[in-house]
């Protein structure tokens, strides 16, 4: 088995999407970067890869057999013994992963450049390995939606644009949710102050819609200005919306 030794990682937990697990170029001065004494290397097929990156499932027993305690991380000079911890790539992507004991990848985490480099020549002429991936995948293709929006809709944003970006999201999602035309029609007009006489007469429904598939794609001073302003006076968006004007990248 092919193993690498002290890497340095930056894990984010809980995330179904590989667009929300930071490059190194975007991690920030607070995030809690860790350093792990050894990790295996494993190469899987582009497939299984995906599937690693952009969902929170569970992995195969294979691979999951094959990485047992085979990864320390360092802590306080102490060498720690990690169950599923593993950086798994197909060739043109890589990820680490630790399941912290269970059999989904709960955190995961990018490479320094350095160490990805590394990994690339040392699984060059290695085959990639399904696990037998097929055998419980689930037919149904994963469905993105408002709260976890496809990577088509996150490209080519920088971190805090995505940020700001799931947390208007996550605003407009919940004015669905209150079914208010008056507020709707209001928010609306903010963002396209033209169609102001075009909306008096439609319905709750088309003008959330119509709102939503305009502010869908990219990113700009308009999306930024509607969103700090739809969050203002509602405590959890406004805490979102201030810790992410505070964040530095390091």
């Amino acid at each position: 088995m092919l193993y690498l030794h002290d890497v340095w990682v930056n894990w984010f937990e809980g995330e179904e999407n590989g667009y929300n697990v930071c490059h190194f170029f975007e991690w920030r001065k607070d995030d809690s970067v860790e350093l792990l004494d050894q990790v295996p290397i494993i190469k899987v097929t582009p497939e299984l890869f995906q599937y690693i990156e952009n969902d929170l499932l569970e992995l195969p027993s294979g691979l999951l057999t094959e990485v047992f305690q085979k990864s320390y991380v360092r802590k306080n000079h102490e060498r720690i013994q990690l169950d599923y911890c593993f950086v798994v790539t197909d060739g043109n992507g890589i990820i680490a992963v630790d399941t912290i004991g269970y059999n989904i990848p709960i955190r995961k985490s990018r490479l320094i450049p350095r160490q990805e480099q590394m990994v690339y020549d040392m699984t060059a002429e290695v085959e990639g390995n399904s696990y037998n991936l097929l055998s419980f995948l689930n037919e149904e293709q994963k469905e993105h939606h408002i709260l976890s929006p496809s990577p088509v809709i996150m490209s080519g944003l920088t971190r805090k644009e995505r940020q700001l970006k799931q947390l208007l999201f996550m605003a407009l999602d919940q004015l669905h949710s209150s079914k208010n035309p008056s507020e709707i029609r209001y928010w609306y007009t903010e963002w396209n102050p033209t169609s102001y006489q075009h909306i008096q007469d439609s319905t709750f429904e088309d003008i959330w819609t119509q709102l939503y598939e305009e502010i869908k794609s990219g990113w700009s001073d308009r999306h930024e200005q509607l969103c700090g302003r739809i969050v203002k006076g509602q405590p959890f968006f406004e805490k979102l919306w201030e810790m992410e004007h505070e964040q530095k990248v390091n």
